[in-house]
């Protein structure tokens, strides 16, 4: 049976694109996960997935707050993710500081936009234990949400959230990047069998490592991007400077598992158990090499 991908349908997504269209799902087959890695976290934990491709915050998160429904098995983009800071277009919101004890609008509890909303609010130097969320499900979800007032602010990643302020549905008040690499890999524990998921990794990292060549990053990254998701070219060149890959996707940085665990912990998001946490809790230790 083949395995079952979710992930979420941005431009990070493109290696992954271009290899299902090449394995035309003998191996494997896409689930689009459009709400973000709440949601494929959810589905991880539903058995509607096998493996996801998903924001590393949420993902060490979850496991640090006692999910067993999946563990980590590889990385995927290793340069941080630009979140941007996103109001209505009318509404009073001229910088991050004016949110504070405001609601921000989040996709589900347990998001990129629920985690980084309390790295914003460590930044800031504002109490993490009341923050106000309101669930909004996915990017139209919230743009309304801070347009009809319900919700002050959100935070998505910047080019995926950029069409709706070039069509002027919301303004840009600032941006936080992740302190840590944005995308990792992760997979149900007995689901998927050890042999496909090392030959989906490794397959992967072909795609990968060929999408982050400089060769396909002047041309055929650009038109790729631009034919299968309508990005500006300026925008799709302003993005490929910005975004790293993993050229092994089953490698794993013990490094960034414990600093992420420790910003989140500062953030007040997570707590540390008695005696600190375990890195290689995080892994999979058949699947993925822990460097």
């Amino acid at each position: 049976m083949p395995l079952r991908v979710g992930y979420v349908r941005e431009h990070f997504s493109s290696p992954l694109l271009q290899y299902a269209e090449a394995d035309g799902g003998k191996t494997f087959t896409l689930v689009e996960c459009p709400s973000g890695t709440g949601q494929l976290i959810q589905r991880l934990t539903n058995d509607e997935i096998d493996v996801a491709l998903a924001l590393t915050d949420p993902l060490i998160s979850g496991i640090a707050k006692g999910s067993d429904a999946y563990k980590l098995v590889g990385t995927y983009v290793t340069t941080p993710l630009n979140w941007a800071v996103i109001t209505g277009k009318d509404t009073k919101f001229q910088q991050i500081s004016d949110l504070q004890e405001t609601t921000l609008g989040i996709s589900r509890l347990g998001s990129g936009s629920q985690t980084m909303a309390y790295v914003m609010a460590l930044q800031q130097g504002w109490p993490t234990d009341n923050l106000h969320f309101k669930i909004n499900n996915d990017i139209r979800g919230l743009v309304d949400s801070v347009n009809d007032g319900s919700t002050s602010a959100f935070m998505w990643e910047w080019f995926t959230t950029k069409p709706w302020l070039d069509a002027g549905e919301v303004r840009f008040i600032g941006s936080v990047p992740t302190p840590w690499p944005s995308w990792m890999i992760a997979a149900h524990p007995t689901r998927a069998s050890t042999d496909a998921l090392r030959t989906f990794l490794g397959e992967l990292t072909n795609y990968v490592r060929a999408f982050d060549s400089a060769e396909k990053r002047a041309q055929d990254d650009v038109e790729f991007i631009k034919a299968k998701f309508g990005y500006p070219e300026e925008d799709v060149k302003a993005w490929l400077k910005t975004v790293g890959y993993t050229h092994d996707c089953s490698a794993i940085s013990g490094q960034v598992i414990s600093d992420t665990l420790s910003v989140l912990e500062k953030a007040g998001f997570i707590r540390s158990p008695e005696g600190g946490f375990d890195v290689k809790q995080f892994v999979n230790p058949e699947i993925a090499k822990l460097t």
